[in-house]
């Protein structure tokens, strides 16, 4: 202790008048210390509406219903719905103080409503704390939520995490700008190119709400559409909400908003950008600032005000698929928004997917497509290289590329850049015979043999073991050829095959947005394709055999669709724009691509699943778990009449050090899964009877997690 203070210990009479005074000015400005959050032990309670009803953030089951809190006289004014609130939850019955129930941890919640009375007889915990007067949570999205949650057989808790961002007190407490009347209606535009295009902007305008499935001519101007979708929307004095998959088409959408709208009139929304910014953006549109909304999958909730159009540009790329519980498609979360406010909705791609097919083959909504004659203007020439030819090409036989994709690439780099995408990222191919294509594998346990780099040995992906003197036991052969080959290795032979032209990679560690006009070599991993100022001039897409072989139910479609979005990228016909695809000439996909017709394709596909009942015609689950915890969650399941279980088959073991798919089962157990598949119509019953059964087994201490665990998932998007 210093002398300093050591003098204060005599006493106040020792002390200076103007320090007694200042000490005195403290304590009276001082707030009385409280512990936070407070018991209220006999406090006094609102005297209106003396009852919360709270929805506690508990993701689990069991627990996904509502819990009545008493409201303290103090926080009877900020206590509204719609606030976050902190609770204290799990107190025994015993823990009775003055007729209040005290005890539990605290956990936070939303407070829902305020009622005269509880229906529950015992005492109430009082509420422990509002957390912040600001109401996120209205009507409107906790109907969302809740059909959201019965749909995917999830909890209303879990929907809400993903629905409302996490607080953020500066953001909140910074007022948001003063929302712009609304804009004029905009010009058609490039909406004319589409038969119905001028009539789908003239209704939104109109105060109306069209649905449309949406085909786009390839080139850049999907972004603008868009844009004027929204202006259009927003011209009527209503809100529009669109969702892309990635950030690069987020900020595509936003440049085409801002050139339509101008600044002011939208928010962004994406899960990447800082905890501020989101919330800050999140409140403006909350609060009726902007009206307009753009961003992923993160803002499929958007509270945007009297909602006029909801847009889902792409609505095949994996990204629309929520990897937490209870991952919702963004697709089937922005039906259910056009269904609950009425809206326009609008399902736009390049390509098809089968669930906007069936949209326009069940009636919901219009077909938004132009003429072939437009489509043929716009597309470029796709060629194909199917087996026959690389069986008449000796060139092909030794190297990556046929003769003929040689041919476009030079073709193709007098004038601008060449895309080529590859169908996997990285540097360890497999390896097959350079004569029969057998896979080659390991003699000792049948496994892969991969090459690590070139001029390496080759080790089995298996095992691990060396093999030095490898020939193929098919043919005898002893030329080894990889076959899929990443972007790296790729980029390496093009650049020996053309050393003078720059070589850019675009892959999942390093995506381009855009690449100049000049000459270049540009590989890239479907989805990274970056954009090509003017367009490319050629496009090569290798190794198609390896994305129409993927032992899932989506192949072709998702093959078409990658396709599809490389092909977009490239030059018109007329202008010399060129793709030559090496895949089997003969199979629908590459038909689809030669004839730029995906919506056919989608159609055709549609009736095959329709005649073997398979998703979207039918609604279906996936049941994961051990053998045992499965047969005994699938023994108390009270299913429908209609459905069919179909299975149980072992899934993949996850191994140590490998990226863990959505819904695999942990590293190194043994799982199994079931399908159970129900009719058109019976989908909500599904989801309610594996609630259900979920709910149960948590409450008896089984559930999603630890020893015993069963995953559901309902209409997964890959069920093998």
């Amino acid at each position: 202790m210093s002398s300093e203070n050591g003098s204060v210990d005599d006493g106040a009479e020792g002390a200076r008048p103007e320090q007694l005074a200042l000490i005195r000015e403290s304590v009276r400005k001082a707030k009385v210390p409280r512990a936070k959050p407070r018991t209220w032990r006999g406090a006094a309670l609102a005297k209106e509406l003396p009852v919360a009803r709270v929805l506690v953030d508990k993701g689990v089951l069991h627990l996904d219903r509502y819990f009545d809190y008493a409201v303290p006289e103090e926080l009877d004014a900020d206590a509204q719905p719609g606030v976050r609130v902190r609770v204290r939850f799990g107190a025994g019955r015993g823990r009775v103080r003055e007729g209040r129930r005290e005890g539990g941890g605290l956990i936070d919640g939303f407070l829902i409503e305020r009622l005269a009375e509880s229906d529950y007889a015992g005492p109430l915990a009082a509420l422990a704390q509002v957390v912040s007067p600001e109401q996120v949570l209205n009507e409107e999205l906790l109907g969302l939520a809740r059909a959201v949650a019965d749909r995917y057989a999830g909890s209303l808790a879990d929907v809400l995490q993903l629905a409302v961002p996490p607080r953020n007190a500066r953001a909140e407490q910074r007022p948001s700008p003063e929302p712009l009347p609304p804009p004029g209606a905009p010009e058609t535009g490039s909406w004319g190119r589409y038969e119905r295009g001028g009539a789908f902007l003239e209704s939104l305008a109109s105060g109306g709400a069209p649905r449309a499935v949406w085909n786009a001519l390839p080139g850049p101007e999907w972004s603008e559409e868009l844009a004027r979708a929204v202006a259009a929307t927003l011209s009527s004095g209503r809100g529009a909400l669109v969702v892309v998959p990635d950030g690069r088409a987020v900020a595509r959408v936003d440049a085409a908003l801002t050139g339509v709208l101008g600044e002011g009139r939208h928010a962004v929304l994406t899960a990447d950008a800082g905890p501020e910014k989101r919330y800050r953006e999140w409140l403006a549109v909350r609060r009726g600032a902007v009206r307009a909304v753009v961003g992923t999958r993160a803002a499929m909730f958007a509270p945007v005000r009297d909602l006029g159009l909801v847009a889902l540009w792409d609505d095949g790329d994996d990204s629309h698929s929520e990897p937490h519980a209870p991952q919702p498609h963004a697709r089937e979360v922005l039906l259910l928004r056009a269904a609950q406010d009425k809206c326009g909705f609008l399902l736009g791609s390049w390509s098809c997917t089968v669930e906007a097919a069936q949209l326009v083959e069940s009636g919901w909504a219009r077909p938004l497509v132009a003429s072939r004659e437009q489509v043929r203007a716009v597309a470029p020439l796709v060629r194909t290289v199917g087996d026959q030819d690389l069986a008449r090409d000796e060139a092909a036989r030794a190297a990556r590329l046929p003769t003929l994709a040689w041919q476009a690439v030079r073709a193709g780099l007098r004038s601008g850049p060449v895309l080529v995408q590859v169908p996997r990222r990285g540097y360890v191919p497999r390896m097959a015979c350079a004569n029969c294509r057998a896979p080659a594998r390991c003699r000792h346990c049948a496994g892969p043999l991969e090459g690590k780099e070139s001029g390496a040995a080759l080790r089995c992906g298996w095992c691990g073991r060396d093999e030095g003197a490898w020939h193929c036991p098919e043919c005898g052969g002893f030329r080894l050829r990889a076959q899929v080959v990443g972007a790296r290795r790729t980029a390496e032979e093009l650049g020996r095959a053309f050393p003078a032209v720059p070589v850019r990679t675009s892959g999942r560690e390093h995506v381009l947005d855009t690449v100049p006009g000049a000459p270049a070599l540009v590989v890239s991993t479907p989805g990274a394709e970056p954009v090509a100022e003017g367009g490319y001039a050629a496009a090569l897409l290798l190794d198609g055999w390896a994305m129409l072989g993927r032992p899932d139910l989506r192949a072709g479609e998702d093959a078409l669709r990658r396709w599809i979005g490389a092909s977009a990228l490239v030059r018109p016909q007329e202008a010399g724009g060129t793709v030559v695809v090496v895949a089997e000439p003969t199979l629908r996909p590459v038909q689809a691509l030669v004839r730029w017709d995906p919506v056919g394709h989608a159609v055709r596909e549609l009736g095959e699943r329709a005649e073997l009942g398979f998703p979207p015609v039918s609604r279906m689950a996936a049941v994961s778990g051990t053998g045992e915890a499965l047969a005994e969650f699938l023994a108390a399941v009270e299913l429908p009449g209609e459905a069919e279980v179909l299975g149980p088959v072992p899934l993949p073991v996850t191994m140590a050090g490998v990226p863990r798919r959505v819904g695999a089962p942990p590293v190194g157990e043994r799982w199994e899964r079931v399908l159970v598949r129900v009719p058109p119509g019976r989908g909500a019953a599904l989801a309610a009877a594996l609630k259900a059964a979920q709910a149960s087994r948590m409450a008896r201490g089984g559930g999603s997690g630890g020893e015993g665990a069963v995953w559901v998932r309902i209409d997964p998007p890959d069920i093998g």
